[in-house]
Protein backbone atom coordinates (compact mmCIF):
# COMPACT_ATOMS: atom_id res chain seq x y z
CA UNK A 1 0.00 0.00 0.00
CA UNK A 2 0.97 3.63 -0.38
CA UNK A 3 1.21 4.01 3.44
CA UNK A 4 3.78 1.23 3.60
CA UNK A 5 5.99 2.64 0.84
CA UNK A 6 9.41 3.95 1.94
CA UNK A 7 8.62 7.21 0.13
CA UNK A 8 5.34 7.60 2.02
CA UNK A 9 4.98 10.52 4.47
CA UNK A 10 4.56 7.86 7.16
CA UNK A 11 8.32 7.25 7.14
CA UNK A 12 9.00 10.97 7.38
CA UNK A 13 7.63 10.93 10.92
CA UNK A 14 10.03 11.52 13.82
CA UNK A 15 11.93 8.42 14.88
CA UNK A 16 10.19 8.35 18.26
CA UNK A 17 6.80 7.95 16.58
CA UNK A 18 8.10 5.34 14.16
CA UNK A 19 9.48 3.34 17.09
CA UNK A 20 6.14 3.60 18.84
CA UNK A 21 4.34 2.27 15.74
CA UNK A 22 6.86 -0.55 15.30
CA UNK A 23 6.57 -1.52 18.96
CA UNK A 24 3.24 -3.19 18.13
CA UNK A 25 4.92 -5.61 15.69
CA UNK A 26 6.00 -9.16 16.51
CA UNK A 27 9.35 -10.72 15.64
CA UNK A 28 8.22 -12.00 12.24
CA UNK A 29 6.79 -8.62 11.22
CA UNK A 30 9.95 -6.81 12.34
CA UNK A 31 12.01 -9.22 10.26
CA UNK A 32 9.93 -8.49 7.17
CA UNK A 33 10.11 -4.74 7.81
CA UNK A 34 13.91 -4.98 7.84
CA UNK A 35 13.82 -6.19 4.22
CA UNK A 36 12.15 -3.01 2.91
CA UNK A 37 15.06 -0.57 2.93
CA UNK A 38 18.24 0.38 4.78
CA UNK A 39 16.53 2.89 7.01
CA UNK A 40 13.88 0.42 8.13
CA UNK A 41 16.49 -2.30 8.57
CA UNK A 42 18.32 0.00 10.97
CA UNK A 43 15.11 1.09 12.68
CA UNK A 44 13.73 -2.43 13.07
CA UNK A 45 16.97 -3.63 14.68
CA UNK A 46 16.81 -1.18 17.59
CA UNK A 47 17.03 -2.80 21.02
CA UNK A 48 13.98 -0.93 22.27
CA UNK A 49 11.77 -2.83 19.78
CA UNK A 50 13.15 -6.26 20.62
CA UNK A 51 13.31 -5.90 24.39
CA UNK A 52 9.61 -6.74 24.91
CA UNK A 53 9.94 -9.78 22.64
CA UNK A 54 13.15 -10.89 24.32
CA UNK A 55 11.60 -10.87 27.79
CA UNK A 56 9.26 -13.63 26.65
CA UNK A 57 12.09 -15.74 25.19
CA UNK A 58 14.35 -18.34 26.77
CA UNK A 59 17.74 -17.20 28.01
CA UNK A 60 17.76 -13.85 26.22
CA UNK A 61 19.59 -12.10 29.04
CA UNK A 62 16.59 -10.51 30.74
CA UNK A 63 15.45 -11.42 34.24
CA UNK A 64 11.86 -11.68 35.37
CA UNK A 65 12.14 -8.12 36.68
CA UNK A 66 13.47 -6.83 33.34
CA UNK A 67 17.12 -6.42 34.34
CA UNK A 68 19.45 -6.85 31.37
CA UNK A 69 22.25 -9.28 32.25
CA UNK A 70 23.82 -9.25 28.77
CA UNK A 71 24.11 -5.56 27.97
CA UNK A 72 26.34 -4.97 24.95
CA UNK A 73 24.91 -7.82 22.88
CA UNK A 74 22.20 -6.66 20.42
CA UNK A 75 18.80 -7.79 21.70
CA UNK A 76 17.69 -8.88 18.23
CA UNK A 77 20.64 -11.29 18.03
CA UNK A 78 19.77 -12.70 21.44
CA UNK A 79 16.21 -13.38 20.29
CA UNK A 80 17.59 -15.31 17.30
CA UNK A 81 19.87 -17.40 19.49
CA UNK A 82 17.00 -17.96 21.92
CA UNK A 83 15.18 -19.90 19.21
CA UNK A 84 18.15 -22.27 19.03
CA UNK A 85 17.91 -22.87 22.78
CA UNK A 86 14.20 -23.61 22.46
CA UNK A 87 14.62 -26.03 19.56
CA UNK A 88 17.85 -27.62 20.77
CA UNK A 89 19.93 -26.46 17.80
CA UNK A 90 23.60 -26.40 18.83
CA UNK A 91 27.08 -27.69 18.10
CA UNK A 92 28.66 -29.93 20.72
CA UNK A 93 32.32 -30.20 21.61
CA UNK A 94 34.53 -31.65 24.33
CA UNK A 95 36.95 -28.87 25.25
CA UNK A 96 38.85 -30.46 28.15
CA UNK A 97 39.58 -33.99 29.31
CA UNK A 98 41.26 -35.21 32.47
CA UNK A 99 41.95 -38.50 34.22
CA UNK A 100 39.28 -39.58 36.67
CA UNK A 101 40.03 -41.35 39.94
CA UNK A 102 37.65 -44.25 40.37
CA UNK A 103 36.20 -44.71 43.84
CA UNK A 104 33.00 -46.27 45.08
CA UNK A 105 31.84 -43.54 47.45
CA UNK A 106 30.16 -40.21 46.84
CA UNK A 107 33.38 -38.20 46.91
CA UNK A 108 34.43 -34.70 46.03
CA UNK A 109 37.24 -35.49 43.63
CA UNK A 110 34.74 -37.00 41.23
CA UNK A 111 32.84 -33.72 41.30
CA UNK A 112 34.42 -30.89 39.29
CA UNK A 113 32.86 -27.50 39.87
CA UNK A 114 33.04 -24.34 37.76
CA UNK A 115 32.09 -20.69 37.44
CA UNK A 116 31.84 -18.37 34.42
CA UNK A 117 33.10 -14.81 34.63
CA UNK A 118 33.26 -12.72 31.48
CA UNK A 119 36.11 -14.05 29.35
CA UNK A 120 37.16 -16.80 31.79
CA UNK A 121 35.93 -20.16 32.95
CA UNK A 122 37.11 -21.34 36.38
CA UNK A 123 37.23 -25.11 36.89
CA UNK A 124 38.20 -27.16 39.93
CA UNK A 125 40.44 -30.12 39.15
CA UNK A 126 41.67 -32.13 42.15
CA UNK A 127 43.09 -29.70 44.75
CA UNK A 128 43.41 -26.75 42.35
CA UNK A 129 41.13 -24.24 40.63
CA UNK A 130 42.25 -23.32 37.13
CA UNK A 131 41.24 -20.26 35.13
CA UNK A 132 40.85 -20.86 31.38
CA UNK A 133 40.40 -18.01 28.93
CA UNK A 134 37.49 -18.43 26.54
CA UNK A 135 38.40 -18.28 22.87
CA UNK A 136 36.94 -15.66 20.58
CA UNK A 137 33.15 -15.87 20.37
CA UNK A 138 33.13 -18.64 22.97
CA UNK A 139 34.24 -21.34 20.52
CA UNK A 140 36.36 -23.13 23.13
CA UNK A 141 39.01 -22.67 25.79
CA UNK A 142 42.68 -21.84 25.62
CA UNK A 143 44.60 -25.08 26.04
CA UNK A 144 46.60 -23.97 29.09
CA UNK A 145 45.14 -22.19 32.14
CA UNK A 146 45.93 -18.52 32.61
CA UNK A 147 46.10 -18.92 36.39
CA UNK A 148 46.03 -21.69 38.99
CA UNK A 149 44.70 -21.20 42.52
CA UNK A 150 45.95 -23.78 44.99
CA UNK A 151 46.34 -24.34 48.72
CA UNK A 152 44.00 -27.20 49.64
CA UNK A 153 45.63 -30.42 50.82
CA UNK A 154 42.77 -32.44 49.37
CA UNK A 155 40.41 -31.93 46.45
CA UNK A 156 38.24 -28.85 46.06
CA UNK A 157 34.59 -29.72 46.72
CA UNK A 158 32.95 -26.47 45.63
CA UNK A 159 33.82 -22.83 45.16
CA UNK A 160 32.19 -19.51 44.34
CA UNK A 161 33.44 -16.48 42.42
CA UNK A 162 32.29 -13.11 43.77
CA UNK A 163 33.73 -9.62 43.26
CA UNK A 164 37.11 -10.84 41.95
CA UNK A 165 37.48 -13.28 44.85
CA UNK A 166 37.37 -17.07 44.88
CA UNK A 167 36.15 -18.81 48.02
CA UNK A 168 36.58 -22.59 48.02
CA UNK A 169 35.86 -25.46 50.38
CA UNK A 170 38.03 -28.55 50.38
CA UNK A 171 38.08 -32.16 51.40
CA UNK A 172 40.65 -31.19 54.02
CA UNK A 173 37.96 -29.26 55.94
CA UNK A 174 39.48 -25.87 55.13
CA UNK A 175 38.23 -22.75 53.39
CA UNK A 176 40.45 -20.73 51.06
CA UNK A 177 39.99 -17.13 49.94
CA UNK A 178 41.92 -16.02 46.85
CA UNK A 179 42.03 -12.60 45.25
CA UNK A 180 42.00 -13.25 41.50
CA UNK A 181 44.18 -10.31 40.49
CA UNK A 182 46.95 -10.56 43.04
CA UNK A 183 48.79 -12.89 45.38
CA UNK A 184 46.55 -12.31 48.40
CA UNK A 185 45.06 -15.47 49.90
CA UNK A 186 43.76 -16.63 53.26
CA UNK A 187 43.28 -20.19 54.48
CA UNK A 188 41.60 -21.28 57.67
CA UNK A 189 40.43 -24.55 59.18
CA UNK A 190 36.64 -24.58 59.02
CA UNK A 191 35.13 -28.04 59.60
CA UNK A 192 36.08 -31.42 61.02
CA UNK A 193 35.22 -33.10 57.70
CA UNK A 194 35.09 -31.99 54.06
CA UNK A 195 33.46 -28.66 53.21
CA UNK A 196 30.84 -29.73 50.68
CA UNK A 197 29.54 -26.26 49.82
CA UNK A 198 30.27 -22.56 50.28
CA UNK A 199 28.79 -19.18 49.41
CA UNK A 200 30.19 -15.67 49.78
CA UNK A 201 28.28 -12.39 49.87
CA UNK A 202 28.55 -9.07 51.69
CA UNK A 203 31.78 -9.87 53.51
CA UNK A 204 30.41 -13.13 54.93
CA UNK A 205 31.09 -16.76 54.03
CA UNK A 206 28.65 -19.57 54.77
CA UNK A 207 29.83 -23.17 54.57
CA UNK A 208 28.28 -26.60 54.93
CA UNK A 209 29.99 -29.88 55.72
CA UNK A 210 29.65 -33.60 56.04
CA UNK A 211 30.20 -33.01 59.79
CA UNK A 212 26.51 -31.97 60.00
CA UNK A 213 27.12 -28.30 60.60
CA UNK A 214 26.78 -25.06 58.68
CA UNK A 215 28.91 -22.10 59.71
CA UNK A 216 29.01 -18.35 59.15
CA UNK A 217 32.43 -16.71 58.83
CA UNK A 218 33.53 -13.09 58.93
CA UNK A 219 35.84 -11.51 56.37
CA UNK A 220 35.82 -8.02 57.87
CA UNK A 221 39.11 -6.34 58.76
CA UNK A 222 40.65 -7.83 61.86
CA UNK A 223 38.13 -10.70 61.96
CA UNK A 224 39.05 -12.69 58.85
CA UNK A 225 38.26 -16.35 59.36
CA UNK A 226 36.39 -15.80 62.62
CA UNK A 227 33.39 -18.10 63.04
CA UNK A 228 30.29 -16.06 63.88
CA UNK A 229 27.77 -18.90 64.12
CA UNK A 230 27.72 -22.69 64.07
CA UNK A 231 24.41 -24.22 63.02
CA UNK A 232 23.73 -27.84 63.97
CA UNK A 233 21.92 -29.20 60.92
CA UNK A 234 21.70 -32.81 62.23
CA UNK A 235 22.51 -33.99 58.72
CA UNK A 236 25.21 -33.69 56.07
CA UNK A 237 25.02 -30.38 54.20
CA UNK A 238 25.26 -30.78 50.43
CA UNK A 239 24.30 -27.28 49.25
CA UNK A 240 24.11 -23.75 50.61
CA UNK A 241 23.23 -20.26 49.34
CA UNK A 242 22.97 -16.76 50.79
CA UNK A 243 19.80 -14.80 50.04
CA UNK A 244 20.30 -11.77 47.74
CA UNK A 245 19.04 -9.59 50.63
CA UNK A 246 21.99 -10.81 52.75
CA UNK A 247 19.61 -11.48 55.63
CA UNK A 248 19.42 -15.28 55.56
CA UNK A 249 20.83 -18.42 53.96
CA UNK A 250 19.40 -21.74 52.89
CA UNK A 251 20.88 -25.19 53.47
CA UNK A 252 20.19 -28.35 51.51
CA UNK A 253 20.92 -31.50 53.50
CA UNK A 254 21.00 -35.25 52.96
CA UNK A 255 17.50 -35.90 54.39
CA UNK A 256 18.62 -38.95 56.37
CA UNK A 257 16.63 -37.94 59.44
CA UNK A 258 13.16 -36.60 60.08
CA UNK A 259 13.79 -32.91 59.39
CA UNK A 260 13.21 -31.08 56.13
CA UNK A 261 16.31 -31.06 53.90
CA UNK A 262 15.60 -27.42 52.97
CA UNK A 263 15.88 -24.91 55.79
CA UNK A 264 16.37 -21.16 55.94
CA UNK A 265 18.51 -19.63 58.70
CA UNK A 266 18.97 -16.07 59.92
CA UNK A 267 22.38 -14.82 58.83
CA UNK A 268 22.84 -12.47 61.79
CA UNK A 269 21.82 -14.80 64.61
CA UNK A 270 22.17 -18.25 63.07
CA UNK A 271 18.65 -19.16 64.23
CA UNK A 272 16.27 -21.31 62.16
CA UNK A 273 13.69 -19.17 60.35
CA UNK A 274 11.64 -21.75 58.45
CA UNK A 275 11.60 -25.18 56.83
CA UNK A 276 10.59 -25.56 53.21
CA UNK A 277 8.27 -28.41 52.30
CA UNK A 278 6.65 -31.19 54.31
CA UNK A 279 6.54 -34.14 51.91
CA UNK A 280 10.19 -35.08 51.34
CA UNK A 281 10.91 -38.80 51.47
CA UNK A 282 13.82 -40.15 53.48
CA UNK A 283 16.99 -39.88 51.40
CA UNK A 284 15.66 -37.02 49.24
CA UNK A 285 18.82 -35.00 49.75
CA UNK A 286 19.10 -31.56 48.16
CA UNK A 287 22.25 -31.34 46.05
CA UNK A 288 21.90 -27.83 44.64
CA UNK A 289 19.99 -24.63 45.42
CA UNK A 290 19.77 -21.39 43.48
CA UNK A 291 18.23 -18.03 44.43
CA UNK A 292 16.59 -16.17 41.56
CA UNK A 293 15.32 -13.34 43.75
CA UNK A 294 15.13 -12.87 47.53
CA UNK A 295 11.81 -14.74 47.54
CA UNK A 296 12.19 -17.20 44.63
CA UNK A 297 14.36 -20.28 45.06
CA UNK A 298 15.08 -23.40 43.00
CA UNK A 299 16.18 -26.74 44.44
CA UNK A 300 17.01 -30.20 43.12
CA UNK A 301 18.43 -33.45 44.38
CA UNK A 302 18.17 -37.19 44.82
CA UNK A 303 14.39 -37.42 44.59
CA UNK A 304 14.52 -36.46 40.86
CA UNK A 305 12.45 -33.26 41.21
CA UNK A 306 13.16 -29.64 40.42
CA UNK A 307 11.19 -27.51 42.86
CA UNK A 308 10.37 -23.81 42.59
CA UNK A 309 9.71 -22.07 45.91
CA UNK A 310 8.09 -18.70 46.54
CA UNK A 311 8.54 -17.99 50.24
CA UNK A 312 6.13 -15.05 50.01
CA UNK A 313 3.21 -17.39 49.40
CA UNK A 314 4.01 -20.65 51.16
CA UNK A 315 6.87 -22.49 52.83
CA UNK A 316 4.94 -25.75 53.09
CA UNK A 317 4.56 -26.43 49.39
CA UNK A 318 6.50 -25.35 46.31
CA UNK A 319 4.64 -23.32 43.71
CA UNK A 320 5.83 -25.49 40.82
CA UNK A 321 7.76 -28.71 40.26
CA UNK A 322 9.18 -30.71 37.37
CA UNK A 323 10.13 -34.40 37.46
CA UNK A 324 13.21 -35.77 35.75
CA UNK A 325 11.65 -38.11 33.14
CA UNK A 326 14.20 -40.93 33.51
CA UNK A 327 14.00 -41.04 37.32
CA UNK A 328 17.59 -39.84 37.75
CA UNK A 329 18.97 -37.80 40.61
CA UNK A 330 19.61 -34.15 39.72
CA UNK A 331 23.08 -32.99 40.68
CA UNK A 332 22.97 -29.36 39.58
CA UNK A 333 20.59 -26.64 38.51
CA UNK A 334 20.75 -23.14 37.07
CA UNK A 335 18.26 -20.67 35.63
CA UNK A 336 18.30 -17.54 33.51
CA UNK A 337 16.24 -15.88 36.28
CA UNK A 338 13.34 -15.72 33.87
CA UNK A 339 11.79 -18.63 31.93
CA UNK A 340 14.59 -21.21 31.44
CA UNK A 341 16.03 -23.83 33.78
CA UNK A 342 18.98 -26.11 32.99
CA UNK A 343 19.59 -29.27 35.02
CA UNK A 344 22.27 -31.95 35.13
CA UNK A 345 21.32 -35.61 35.72
CA UNK A 346 23.18 -38.44 37.42
CA UNK A 347 23.29 -40.84 34.43
CA UNK A 348 24.88 -40.57 31.00
CA UNK A 349 25.68 -36.90 31.28
CA UNK A 350 22.14 -35.75 30.54
CA UNK A 351 21.57 -31.99 30.43
CA UNK A 352 17.95 -30.90 30.21
CA UNK A 353 16.41 -27.54 29.37
CA UNK A 354 13.07 -26.62 30.89
CA UNK A 355 10.59 -23.84 30.20
CA UNK A 356 8.83 -22.85 33.42
CA UNK A 357 5.66 -22.23 31.42
CA UNK A 358 5.54 -25.90 30.44
CA UNK A 359 5.27 -29.08 32.50
CA UNK A 360 7.51 -31.32 30.40
CA UNK A 361 11.20 -31.16 29.57
CA UNK A 362 11.89 -28.91 26.60
CA UNK A 363 15.21 -30.37 25.32
CA UNK A 364 17.66 -33.13 26.35
CA UNK A 365 21.35 -33.55 25.51
CA UNK A 366 23.24 -36.79 26.24
CA UNK A 367 26.90 -35.86 26.74
CA UNK A 368 28.28 -39.12 28.14
CA UNK A 369 28.03 -42.32 26.14
CA UNK A 370 28.61 -45.24 26.39
CA UNK A 371 30.27 -44.65 29.80
CA UNK A 372 27.84 -43.14 32.27
CA UNK A 373 28.76 -40.03 34.22
CA UNK A 374 26.74 -37.48 36.17
CA UNK A 375 26.71 -33.82 35.23
CA UNK A 376 28.25 -32.41 38.39
CA UNK A 377 28.07 -28.76 37.43
CA UNK A 378 26.75 -26.63 34.58
CA UNK A 379 26.90 -22.95 33.73
CA UNK A 380 25.63 -21.03 30.73
CA UNK A 381 25.75 -17.65 29.03
CA UNK A 382 23.27 -16.37 26.45
CA UNK A 383 25.13 -18.34 23.75
CA UNK A 384 26.91 -21.32 25.35
CA UNK A 385 26.34 -24.00 27.96
CA UNK A 386 29.24 -25.70 29.76
CA UNK A 387 28.81 -29.02 31.56
CA UNK A 388 31.44 -30.67 33.78
CA UNK A 389 31.32 -34.47 33.91
CA UNK A 390 33.57 -36.91 35.74
CA UNK A 391 36.39 -36.74 33.19
CA UNK A 392 35.56 -34.03 30.66
CA UNK A 393 34.20 -30.55 30.10
CA UNK A 394 31.60 -30.27 27.33
CA UNK A 395 30.31 -27.16 25.60
CA UNK A 396 27.08 -26.62 23.67
CA UNK A 397 27.27 -23.71 21.22
CA UNK A 398 23.80 -22.32 20.48
CA UNK A 399 24.97 -19.69 18.00
CA UNK A 400 24.99 -22.35 15.30
CA UNK A 401 22.13 -21.93 12.84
Amino acid sequence: SRAASPSSPLWALPEELLLLICSYLDAQALGRLAQVCRRLRFLSSRDVLWRRIARGCLNSGFTQLGTDLAAGIPVKERVKVSQNWRHGRCQRDTVLKWKCKQVASFSSFLMPWMELDGEYLYLSQAENIQAYQLCAEGTGLQRHPQAIFSGHQEDVCRFVLVNSHIVSGGGDGSILLHKIHGSYSVKFSAHEQEVNCVDFQGGLIVSGSRDRTAKVWSLSAGRVGQCLHTVQTEDRVWSIAISPLLSSFVTGTACCGHTSPLRIWDLESGQLLTCLGTDFHRGAGVLDVFYETPSLLLSCGYDTYIRYWDIRTSTRKCVQEWEEPHDSALYCIRSDKNHMIASGSSYYGVVRLWDKRQTRCLQSFHLSSPTSSPVYCLRFSTTHLYAALASALHVLDFTAS
